[in-house]
Order: C-alpha cells, then structure tokens, then sequence
C-alpha cells in the first residue's frame, strides 16, 4: 500500500486530511469492491471506474449538483449522476486524488456517499424511510388537531365565540405547528439551505420559503391579533400542505426504492463471506473479495454462489433466473459449472472457483445494469436543463404575485406568494421521464432482458424495421454436426480433432460445433496445440497447430477454420451451412451442420408484423440457406452470403430510405452493425457481456423478448409523454389560480404532491406491465 501511496501527487491533494472514515477508501485494495480499474498496469496509477450510492437526493437539481461538486476534485475526470436511481458514476486518476477526496466534496455539497456494494447503503435507505414515515405521522396527527382547532373559527357567526377563545384556539395551533415545522420539515429546510449557502436554486427552496412566510404570517397573527397580520391565521393550511407533501414524497421514496433500488439488490446478491477449503483440510470463512481461481468452497442451501465455478462434490438446483433468464431451478450435477449470483437451492455443495470479480458473468450482468441505472435519457436531460431556469421563474413570479396583491391585502399577498411557490415546483418535471425509463429497465430485467442505455428505449419505441442475423440467433445457439467430408488418407475422426483443437479458440457458433461433437464422442481434449490463433470476425480463424508434448513431435503448420472463401476451397454443393478446413497444402475438410429454427421464432416474427414492423433476415451464410431459414421463419426479405461490411452497408441503406432499425445479432461478429443500428439486442448465451455493443442483451433463448421489449418502449415513451403532459397541463392550470388567489396554500400543498404522486404512480404501471405482454406479444 505504501508503494501505491508514494505515487499519489501532494500537490493535487487538498490541504486538509480526509476523515477518518473515509481513510480506508484509500487502500488500493478496496478499490475493487466498488469499482474497476480501467487501464492495466498499478492500481496505484490507473483510471478508476467506481460505482456510489448518494444519500440525500431527491430530484434533478440534487444530480446536477453532486456532479458540480465531484468534477472540481482535481483527478476526477468524469462523473455521471442518475437522481432517480440515486446513484453515480465516477472516473478518476489513482495518480492525481483518492477516494477520500472526492466523498470529502461530495459531503461538503451536503450529498454523503456510499460505495455501492456497501451494505450500509440499505440499511441508510431502510433508516431513513423509517424517518419519513414518522415525519409523515406526526404531521398527520398535528394537522388533524390543528384542523380541530381550525374548525369553529369557520363555522362560527359573529359574535358566537369570544376573542379569548379564539386566541387560546391560535396559541394551540401555533404550539401544535411546531413539532411540523422543526420534525417534520427538517429535510425541507436543510435542503433549502444547502443549495443557498452554494448559491444555487433547488426544488426544496421554493417550498421551503412557502412554509417559512406562512408560519411568519401566522404567528405574527397569533401574537399580534390586531397588528397589520392579525386577522388571519394559516396553521391549518400550513400543516395540511405538509401533511400532503410529505405523504406524495414517502410514496414516491417507496416505489422508486422498488424499482431504481433493484440494481443495490443485483449487486448483493453475492454473499459477504464463504467457507474456503484451507491448507490444513478445514473449513475458513473468508470474504468473498479474498477469493482466487482454483480456491475450493463449500456453499451450503440458501446461499448464493460467490464466484463462476465447477461443481466438485455433490449435486443440487440452482436459482439461475437474473443470469440466464431461466425462471425454473435448474439441475446441477457434479463437474458442471455453476454461476456467481445464482442461489443454491437444495443441498451442500463444493465448488472449485474459475472466475472470480470481473471474469464472472455476474459482473458483466452488474456492468450492464449500472450503466442502465446511470444513462439519463434524450427527454431527462431536457428536463433537467428546463426544471433549474423555471425555479428561478417561479421566485420571480411568486414576488410578482405578492406585489401585485401588497396593496389590496398584505396578508393575502404573502398567501398568494406562498401558493405560487408551493404549486409550481417542478418536481413532477423531473421525474416524468427517468421515473418511467427505470422502471421499465427493471421490468425488462426480470423478464431476462438487460438495458444497457436507457435512450435506447426511446429509440426502440420509433423502430418501423428490425434485421436478424441467422446463427445463434433465429437458429440455436449451436448448430449440430450432420456430415464431415475429408481428403483423401485422412480419417473424419482426425479431421474432427484438428477443426474441435482450433474451435475451441472462437464462440462462433460453427466453431463450437465441432468442440462439442469432439466432446460427445471422446472424453480426452484433442491432442493438437493452437499457437498464435487470430480471429477475422465473420470469416473465420487460423492458427500454428503443432501435436501436443503428450504425443508424436512435429513441425507446425498454419491452419485455417471457416467460411470456403476465407479457406479458399470451393464450397459443398448442399443447401446446409458448412465450415471448411484447410492448410497450406489446401483443403483439409468440410463439416456439414444442421441448423434448428428456435420453436418460438416464427410466433416472433410473426408479432413483429402485427405491429406493422419490417422483419429482414441478414446472414453470413450462404444465400440458399439463408432464404430457407427465412421461409420456415415466416420472414420474406433475406439476404446471405454478408460480410460484417455488408450488413453495415443494407443498414445504412435502410436509414438512408428514412427507416429506424433494430439490429438482433449473436453479439459475435456483428459489433458494427449492432453499434449503428439505432438500436440492438444481443442474442444467444454465448454472447461476452463485456465486450457487447448492444442496448440490449437477451439472457435467455426466448426469441419472443424482441418483440415483448420493443411492446414495452413503446409503452414507456406514451408514459413519459404522458407524465410530461401531465406536470405541463398542472402547471398551465394551476399557476394563474395561485396568482389570482383562489388557490389557498393547503390545496396548493396537495396538487403539488399529487402531481409528483401521479407521475411515479403512472410510471410504476410499466414495472408490472412487462410479464402481462408477453402472452399478447407472441399470440
């Protein structure tokens, strides 16, 4: 550690010392835990990626000045912040600042950080909803007594109740006023004045003034009966605005921390600590972070497994739904592999771990999913540039108000200012759209869908063409050896065992076609050694294959694995597809595969065009089988024999004629087509999730996910208009009320609750919608 800290420059380090809870944040060790290094080489020196949790946040104004405050740390270089998610993104240099540092100014802006993966991040979570209820109750029942209070002075003719009456009924409201006033608005306030003191406007500033002037004006009046302010008191408005808004902000904490709060569950889903296999032969409990590749581990029923491994002892069920989409336990038996994040169900078991932190595919899944829950959509940066500009204008307009009305009623004018800052805060703005786009993410994650960009769903929802590749796509993800043709003196067995050694080195489909009929028939790996292999996406691959130690010496010959043109041979006269062997002597051997349509591919397809979408089927194929694929699938424009360049070209075409298109591939060979795609799934189990350039990643083999996901954006782009209609029309309507004074402060105080309220609520609606359209999707 003294090595890594010797690296870090003095002169970018902040005169004083962090504190001494953030001191262990420095420890390169930790680092890991909550992020990623984004270079090779020291720790002490690399680009770090870390993941945070902000406490305090609670709309865009919150986002945008947490990324103020972190992106003056020198050292930081880029910072992403997502309100609604509560989370951010952090990319800094280990050589120009330390952790500490930047939770240090993160505090200092009044927003404290969590390492993502810290536990204590729930438990603050959990805390401070157990606050906000008991703020909401204690509102509650001083506004019913205040109300109480409240009453006789409404209902009572003149001369009916006696000025010491009414007075002793005012000093009860005031006393009851004040647990509201130093309990239950204390977020309010401290929010309010933490955007002052850094000279900024927040959406609790606004509110906050609103309660501030009613309280003045009513205890003015309590005190003072007869003074310019005397006539009126306003505790009963003041506490049931309150009342009102508190209630809108614990439902609406209560259902983002369901749906934004999902990806804090994903990423606990590992286990703290495990039993390891020690030198002596027993058992150790360790962190999970002190895991290593070939380090056995004993996890028993209910615990998840925390590392990608093989199955050494015994046999159980596992719970695979997040990683594979597969909603059934799955049987595992002893030497097959099993999955970090995925829960054991039934017995105790002992696992040698293969992969551990970023290898697994569980933090590839968790990668995706962060940068789902941090992307701010194309409307959610509009609004959030719009909601700042329009704070100031509610100020303005609320001192507008006030000195229109000064002259005809002071105390009415300071009501009316206070209804014009309670009903046009625009929290409702704020949280139309990403209130919506993450609570769709969510939906479509549990249906083994996983959004790495939420804009994408806006681009999904306008897509009028979606293009297929065919292997490992609308077919299985591995085809089946059918026929092996060799050359002459040369055994189909032999032939097998050199494609299966050189196939071993790709996750083409074909490839792992002959491994896998190489595996069926012998239970020792081929007895070949692949040197220097290398990759030529679409086409195929070579490598120096020499026999290994274990077997008869030679020379190494260059030997090439693929399509007929890329082996230069001239192809087979079947309509199946085929991949070639050849040397420098030319050919070698031709496999002949057979493809099987996924049984859901043609209801897919099918659904598609009832949504009016152009379904086109591109492969690299040959044309033939190609067409063949097309027609069983129910697709009527097919085109084979593609490069990647080809695919990219038909897809500039098609957006070229005016056409949004969705690009489905294997994730394998089709990286361009899936990036210029206006948006794009990534199909088939084999898919490397860290390498994907797609939007979205299908877990599972259901093909029916494309047309669910695409049912479900166009969904969440109606719920955002909707949302954003909403708190336009509320606003349109309900400001020149506030300003004509016709709208007291407890009825404002409760349109602007609700309108916040109606806007989770509408897009709460998409976390559920998701399974239901499934079975319309597929009809």
């Amino acid at each position: 550690m003294q090595a890594a800290l010797a690296s870090f420059s003095p002169a970018a380090a902040l005169p004083r010392a962090p504190r001494e809870e953030w001191q262990v944040l420095d420890d390169p060790s930790e680092w890991p835990a909550f992020g990623r290094a984004l270079d090779g080489g020291d720790a002490g020196t690399a680009r770090w990626e870390s993941q945070v949790a902000v406490e305090g946040m609670h709309c865009a104004g919150c986002g945008l000045a947490v990324e103020a405050a972190l992106q003056r740390v020198a050292g930081v270089l880029e910072v992403q912040v997502n309100a609604a998610s509560q989370r951010a993104r952090v990319v800094w240099s280990a050589a120009l600042t330390r952790p500490s540092r930047w939770f240090e100014a993160s505090e200092a802006a009044g927003y404290r950080l969590v390492p993502a993966a810290d536990g204590s991040a729930r438990e603050s979570r959990s805390r401070e909803l157990r606050l906000a209820l008991w703020r909401w109750l204690v509102s509650g029942f001083c506004m019913m007594q205040v109300m109480m209070y409240a009453y006789p002075a409404y209902i009572a003719q003149p001369g009916e109740m006696t000025p010491d009456a009414a007075q002793l009924l005012r000093w009860a409201s005031w006393v009851l006023t004040l647990p509201v006033l130093f309990f239950s608005c204390g977020p309010f306030f401290r929010s309010a004045w933490r955007d002052l003191r850094h000279a900024r406007i927040g959406m609790d500033v606004p509110v906050a003034f609103g309660i501030a002037i009613a309280f003045a004006v009513s205890t003015a009046a309590t005190f003072d009966s007869a003074g310019a302010l005397g006539h009126e008191v306003y505790f009963d408005s003041l506490t049931m605005f309150v009342f009102f808004l508190l209630t809108g902000r614990w439902l609406e904490a209560r259902l983002r921390d369901r749906t934004a709060g999902s990806l804090e569950a994903v990423m606990n889903r590992l286990p703290d600590s495990i039993e390891r296999l020690d030198a002596a032969g027993g058992w150790e409990r360790v962190a999970v972070r002190r895991l290593a590749a070939s380090d056995v581990v004993r996890v028993r029923p209910g615990e998840a497994f925390p590392a990608d491994g093989v199955l050494i002892d015994g046999g159980t069920s596992t719970d695979e739904a997040l990683l594979t989409g597969e909603s059934r336990p799955v049987a595992r038996a002893r030497g097959e592999r099993v999955l970090a994040g995925s829960h054991n169900l039934s017995a105790t078991v002992q696992v040698r771990i293969e992969s551990v932190g970023e290898g697994t595919r569980f933090a590839q899944i968790v990668r995706l999913m962060e940068s789902a829950a941090l992307s701010k959509p194309r409307l959610a940066r509009l609004a959030d540039r719009i909601a700042r500009p329009f704070l100031v204008l509610v100020l303005v307009s609320a001192a507008g108000a006030a000195a229109f009305w000064w002259h005809v009623d002071s105390g009415k004018a300071l009501m009316v200012a206070v209804a014009v800052l309670i009903v046009t805060c625009p929290c409702a703005l704020s949280l139309a759209t990403p209130a919506a786009m993450l609570a769709s993410a969510g939906a479509l994650a549990r249906g083994g869908v996983l959004t790495s960009n939420l804009q994408a769903l806006e681009a999904l929802a306008s897509v009028d063409t979606v293009v297929f590749d065919k292997t490992g796509t609308l077919t299985g993800d591995t085809p089946r050896l059918e026929r092996v043709y060799c050359r002459q003196g040369l055994r189909p067995g032999d032939a097998l065992e050199i494609g299966a050694a050189l196939g071993a080195h790709s996750l083409h489909p074909g490839a792992r076609a002959l491994v896998n009929a190489w595996n069926a028939q012998f239970r020792s790996p081929p007895a070949w050694e692949v040197t220097q292999p290398a990759e030529l996406a679409g086409l195929g691959l070579e490598g120096l294959l020499r026999r290994s130690i274990t077997s008869a010496g030679g020379t190494a010959r260059r030997v090439r694995l693929g399509s007929a043109s890329y082996c230069n041979v001239a192809p087979l006269q079947v309509e199946a597809p085929q991949v070639h062997l050849s040397d420098e002597q030319g050919w070698i051997a031709s496999f002949v595969l057979a493809e099987e349509l996924r049984a859901d591919a043609a209801a897919a397809v099918a659904a598609l065009q009832a949504e009016g979408i152009t379904v086109r089927l591109l492969s690299g194929d040959r044309d033939s089988a190609a067409r063949e694929i097309a027609a069983r699938a129910g697709i009527e424009f097919a085109q084979g024999g593609c490069t990647p360049e080809d695919k990219l070209e038909v897809l500039w075409r098609l957006q070229a004629e005016g056409r949004q298109v969705a690009m489905v591939g294997d994730g394998l060979n089709d990286g361009p087509s899936l990036a210029r795609a206006n948006a794009s799934f990534a199909f088939g189990r084999a898919v490397p999730l860290s390498r994907a350039r797609s939007d979205f990643v299908v877990l599972g083999d259901a093909l029916g996910a494309i047309p669910r996901t695409i049912a479900q954006a166009r969904r969440t782009l109606r719920v955002v208009r909707q949302n954003l209609a909403w708190a336009a029309g509320y606003n349109a309507l309900c400001v020149p009320l506030a300003v004509a004074g016709w709208l007291p402060a407890w009825l404002a105080g409760l349109g602007m609750a609700a309108s916040s309220l109606v806007v989770v609520l509408n897009a709460a609606r998409l976390a559920a919608s998701h399974g239901g359209a499934e079975g319309r999707a597929v009809r």
